[in-house]
């Protein structure tokens, strides 16, 4: 077997290992971060349990640190006095990065984990199965409950060669992405192997993990090899370090990449997927410069920066910002002089938190070109709709600092930043190690004005009468349909947040839905090619739940999302022919009938659009567990009805 093989079938707790059947898988670890941890918890808190049953489970504070009002500092109130009373390690606010710290300080070779950011599986650099998903799949693996999936096809990326000075792990993960597209990898997990693994640190191959949700594949999985076990020895945790390695290379496709043949890569806007060359650039003036996220702030990372800027000064009209990864990271780069060099040389320190990457803090200028080592670039997800984002790497970020423009890092010394001996440890931040489940009064737990309930879920009828509420093109995101930034504070406030629901794509979206809501209609999105891109936020498919969402009907849907509309009694069809979405226009009042009997047997459907007179087929391929969900309404319904 492969590594992700030997994984899962040591996790498998039911279904057939294959490829496209749907298998529970135990979980060991789980992770969530302040964004999406509010409703996990609150969702955790319904289901009557004493406690976290995982071996490790961890609320990071690390999206909405910026605390504009009480919002945010309400939920964090929240989230440390739930962690304490049911057995959950808390990470508070500047400690870092979910990813980043979970790398550091608890992530283990052959574990599986589960995290409600969709950038969970950065921990497949360390060896693991880590997989992004909905807040209340983590609240139910937390219970003890199985995580379900679709058994992979595993896809073997072999890597050899050695890169060059200038050419770093962003810039391999941009090349797999060049290959293999943001869409149409669902169900697949990639992993790596290769003589070049030699040569690629633990930082290096989160990096290339992390990036990997924008292929939008399950996950992504490296080897444990003495690389992984230097880095554990270093983070003070070599007794966590076990071997795994694949026994042949025995995948169910491949492909080679020769990382001597690469250079410096740019994925331009708005898409992760849309690859060109730093050299189609040179020279093109840059505005901001933003360093650091989940993707790349690592020691290594900031370190290579700080090398680079080291006695310089950065160009007077670029505006240059660094967020480190960890505590961790910030206090070596201190110890070393290095944070110094940083703001001598004219950049902004930042806190060690997401921030940036999800329009939370240090929004570029009106038309500003702005490049960030960040993993998305999604039209306005920097807090600027008119922006232009390009994702590089640490190197070309660098590089470009000095000129104001985009810049080849191959031009410069590029420093070799080698892997500490031992990494300075500081658990000072994390709460409640020892003394986690000792428990606290429920009065203790302390509820803001703005921390809401869970909307319940509503039975599916067996006829469905609705409206195309709105229809929408190719590759829209979970940001396009839940947008976070300034929005993000209102997470925990379902009616609130649920004013927002596509923005920035139909500023009438609410009052229509609400209005077809309030009228007794279901509302139903209608959207092209891979629906549901991007981050892992429930909101997406929870805030369109309660507007009165029943159905989305799309040439094709992400994994994450899918799942998350399922989990919240969205019906996720699929045109059976894709030419059909052309049959519908907005505001068109659609009627599936039969719906009930529809999900209970093959999944087909006839969608009868009475505003043209025509009829077309949708599809849904649904296990007898998501067929249970659907029917009751969502996975809270289910449970509270005894149905799971």
């Amino acid at each position: 077997m492969n590594v992700t093989e030997k994984i899962l079938h040591a996790h498998l707790v039911s279904g057939s290992p294959v490829a496209g059947e749907e298998v529970a898988i135990r979980i060991d670890q789980t992770l969530t971060q302040d964004a999406t941890g509010t409703m996990a918890y609150l969702q955790f808190e319904s289901m009557g349990l004493d406690r976290a049953k995982t071996e490790v489970s961890v609320s990071y504070v690390d999206h909405n640190t910026v605390q504009i009002g009480f919002e945010n500092a309400d939920d964090h109130d929240y989230l440390q006095a739930v962690a304490q009373k049911y057995g959950v390690i808390y990470s508070k606010p500047g400690n870092g990065i979910c990813h980043q710290l979970h790398l550091e300080r608890f992530g283990k070779p052959g574990k599986t984990l589960i995290g409600s950011d969709s950038h969970t599986p950065t921990g497949g650099g360390i060896g693991m199965v880590a997989i992004g998903a909905g807040g209340i799949d983590v609240a139910v693996a937390m219970g003890g409950g199985a995580y379900n999936i679709a058994w992979p096809k595993v896809v073997g990326i072999r890597l050899v060669g050695q890169l060059t000075p200038g050419v770093s792990a962003k810039d391999v993960i941009l090349a797999v992405l060049r290959k293999f597209g943001s869409k149409g990898n669902v169900g697949k997990i990639f992993e790596y192997y290769g003589p070049a693994l030699a040569y690629l640190d633990v930082p290096s191959r989160a990096t290339i993990t992390n990036m990997g949700a924008e292929l939008g594949v399950t996950t992504s999985v490296f080897p444990s090899d003495e690389v992984t076990k230097a880095f554990l020895e270093a983070q003070g945790r070599g007794s966590d370090w076990v071997e795994l390695k694949a026994d042949d290379e025995t995948y169910d496709d491949t492909w080679e990449l020769d990382l001597s043949t690469l250079e410096p890569l740019a994925a331009a806007p708005h898409n992760p997927g849309n690859i060109e060359t730093v050299a189609q650039h040179l020279g093109e003036k840059v505005h901001q410069i933003m360093i650091g996220s989940c993707t790349n702030s690592s020691y290594r990372d900031i370190k290579t920066v700080a090398l680079l800027l080291k006695g310089k000064q950065v160009h007077p009209d670029v505006e240059v910002g660094i967020a480190c990864g960890s505590k961790q990271v910030v206090r070596m780069l201190a110890d070393e002089g290095l944070l110094g060099d940083l703001i001598a040389a004219g950049c902004r320190i930042l806190e060690n938190a997401c921030g940036f990457c999800i329009g939370a803090h240090m929004s570029p200028s009106t038309d500003a070109v702005c490049l960030r080592t960040s993993n998305r670039n999604f039209e306005g997800r920097s807090g600027t709709q008119s922006a232009k984002v390009y994702l590089v790497s640490p190197e070309t970020a660098a590089a470009s600092a000095l000129t104001g423009a985009f810049a080849d890092a191959r031009q410069l010394q590029v420093p070799t930043v080698p892997m500490p001996t031992a990494f300075t440890i500081d658990d000072g931040m994390f709460l409640y190690r020892e003394t986690a489940g000792q428990g606290v009064p429920e009065t203790l737990i302390r509820r803001g004005p703005n921390i809401g309930e869970v909307p319940p879920g509503k039975p599916l009828a067996e006829t469905l009468h609705g409206v195309a509420t709105i229809k929408v093109g190719d590759k829209i995101t979970t940001d396009h349909i839940m947008p976070a930034g300034a929005r993000l504070k209102y997470r925990s406030n379902v009616p609130e947040y649920a004013k927002y629901v596509f923005e920035h794509t139909d500023k009438h979206f609410y009052e229509s839905a609400t209005a077809n809501r309030n009228a007794g209609k279901a509302n139903i999105i209608v959207a092209g090619e891979s629906y549901g891109q991007g981050s892992s936020r429930e909101h997406a498919a929870l805030c369109p739940m309660y507007l009165g969402v029943r159905a989305v009907i799309a040439k094709s849907i992400e994994r994450i999302h899918r799942a998350n509309l399922i989990n919240f009694g969205i019906v996720p069809f699929v045109f059976v022919n894709p030419d059909d979405y052309n049959r519908v226009s907005q505001g068109d009042e659609l009627v599936i009938e039969a719906l009930q009997s529809a999900i209970e047997g093959d999944g087909r459907a006839t969608v009868k659009n009475l505003s043209n007179n025509n009829t077309f087929d949708v599809m849904t391929e649904l296990s007898e567990r998501q067929k249970t969900l659907l029917l009751a309404g969502g996975l809270l319904a289910a449970v509270a009805q005894g149905k799971v």
